[in-house]
């Protein structure tokens, strides 16, 4: 009998154990910081973009000496280069869709890109320099295909894509940049 009631008292003692320890990590777990809550609140990104802006204009009017007025400037300055490129389309990145008619060469100018979205295609280069497959990582020579929804840069103007002789149709280009047409000779 004796037995029984150790094996009972043990067995009490030891759910009484198991259920102090589960309360006390389950409150530890309830102190915590959970994400969105008042101990940890979300901070979006105006408020970082505000904060940095802050912190350069004072690091700003500190480096020039002045209480603002520096800033004022280089914000006009920043602000008449943005009207700037907007109005010269260099800061564009707008997509454009160009037919190139056959007979014809589409060049490129310094930084654009081309995506052949229909048609075949051929590199065309003005001197032993390719055109940059970006999609593949090669350069491809003058008079070589180009592959349709491939990535081409163009760092240099000058060299552009033209139709494949044979072909009835033009080409469909996707265009970002400033480019021109050429006639072929």
């Amino acid at each position: 009998m004796k037995s029984k009631g150790l094996k009972l008292a043990t067995s009490i003692l030891a759910i009484g154990i198991v259920v102090w320890v589960g309360t006390k990590w389950s409150s530890e777990a309830e102190t915590t910081v959970i994400p969105g809550s008042a101990n940890d609140p979300v901070v979006t990104k105006s408020y970082i973009d505000k904060q940095v802006a802050d912190l350069v204009k004072a690091e700003l009017a500190k480096q020039t000496g002045q209480s603002g007025s520096g800033v004022k400037e280089i914000q006009d300055m920043l602000d008449a280069f943005r009207a700037e490129m907007e109005q010269s389309g260099g800061g564009s990145q707008q997509v454009e869709v160009v037919t190139v008619p056959v007979g014809k060469r589409l060049i490129a100018k310094d930084g654009a890109e081309f995506i052949v979205r229909a048609g075949k295609a051929m590199a065309y280069s003005g001197d032993s320099n390719g055109i940059s497959d970006l999609t593949d990582g090669k350069d491809i020579k003058s008079g070589y295909d180009v592959p349709n929804n491939h990535l081409i840069l163009f760092p240099r103007g000058g060299r552009g894509v033209t139709a494949q002789t044979g072909q009835k149709t033009g080409l469909t280009v996707l265009v970002r940049g400033q480019y021109e047409f050429q006639a072929q000779q």
